[in-house]
């Protein structure tokens, strides 16, 4: 386990890679991530598709630079408490998913499976992609096995 660092609190770079202070916490700093990335998804759920998927994607690109930049100032790779990439892998899990109580907890668990279990091409994806994009890229693919999971769950019911 990583301790949360003390910039985490005077450096807005930092903040925002800690999930808005949500990966400081001690232990699962990853499902507390997720778990704070439910009321952004609550407030983009209604928006238009292009522009859900443009926020997502400025999200991620902006989360490349906030992961590689909070990675090396702390000197640590992908420590524990950077979980913008949560964020971003959780609102892909949820694209065009209306916007329901159930749904939300539904995605909470599926992305959560998916990104702690890491299936190929996850796994490999995490062990040789490197800096900010690496960081980023394993929660991507999770939330697209948990979207594509969710809209199977969908269209089956």
């Amino acid at each position: 386990m990583n301790r949360a660092p003390s910039s985490v609190w005077r450096r807005p770079t930092h903040f925002f890679a800690f999930g808005l202070g949500s990966g400081t916490v001690p232990w699962a700093p990853g499902t507390f991530g997720t778990l704070a990335a439910i009321p952004f998804y609550w407030m983009m759920a209604d928006l238009p598709l292009g522009w859900y998927l443009g926020i997502v994607l400025a999200a991620f690109i902006v989360g490349v630079w906030l992961c590689d930049k909070t990675s090396h100032d702390l000197g640590v790779h992908d420590h524990s408490g950077i979980v913008w990439d949560e964020f971003v892998g959780y609102w892909i899990t949820m694209a065009a998913v209306p916007f329901s109580w159930e749904a939300a907890l539904w995605g909470f668990i599926v992305f959560r499976i998916f990104d702690v279990f890491k299936p190929w091409p996850i796994r490999w994806a995490d062990r040789r992609v490197a800096g900010g994009f690496g960081i980023m890229i394993d929660d991507v693919m999770a939330g697209v096995y948990a979207w594509s999971t969710m809209h199977l769950w969908y269209w089956l019911h």
